[in-house]
């Protein structure tokens, strides 16, 4: 007969505390971060259109950053919709890729945007589950791509995310 001994419930509270509290920081993390964004956009947006419009209409329209701010973005996604368009994207962007330190920032996430939407090469096609570091453990990752071995078998590439951050991992090669 095997006993396992429980932790003192001070520890388990103490783990279930950190865990709960880590994953709610997961999760609102990105979404602060898309928030502020958004909103230092729509704050420089106003502050520049803002003087033109009170001495026009003589008063503040509120909001109006958000809503030019909507409409930039939709008018930048129509316009990467023609070929015209996207090859003036095409130029901006590598523009912004030769500025020293705004090219490395932009570089990295425009790769880390095009892996999770599936626009690029690198994009991942689909999520999978391994069976990963061993037998009856479980392991989600991404398939990136597939090749085949010195047999011509088929071989998955598949992009294994570390914890707590996303953003690193390794490929493992495993067998379709």
């Amino acid at each position: 007969m095997t006993t396992t001994i429980k932790p003192p419930i001070g520890q388990r509270l103490a783990g279930h505390l950190t865990r709960t509290i880590g994953a709610g920081l997961l999760i609102l993390v990105p979404v602060m971060l898309t928030y502020l964004v958004l909103r230092l956009l729509s704050d420089v947006i106003d502050g520049v259109l803002q003087p033109g419009i009170e001495a026009f209409f003589t008063r503040r329209i509120p909001g109006l950053g958000a809503v030019i701010l909507v409409l930039l973005v939709y008018a930048i996604g129509l316009l990467g919709a023609f070929f015209l368009g996207k090859q003036l994207i095409r130029l901006a962007q590598n523009a912004l890729l030769k500025v020293p330190i705004i090219g490395v920032v932009y570089s990295s996430a425009k790769q880390l945007i095009e892996s999770f939407s599936g626009s690029g090469e690198t994009g991942f096609k689909r999520v999978v589950v391994i069976e990963y570091p061993r037998a009856s453990v479980w392991t989600i990752g991404f398939l990136t791509g597939t090749t085949t071995d010195e047999r011509s078998q088929p071989m998955a590439l598949v992009y294994i995310p570390t914890a707590p951050t996303p953003n690193s991992g390794w490929i493992a090669i495993l067998p379709s």
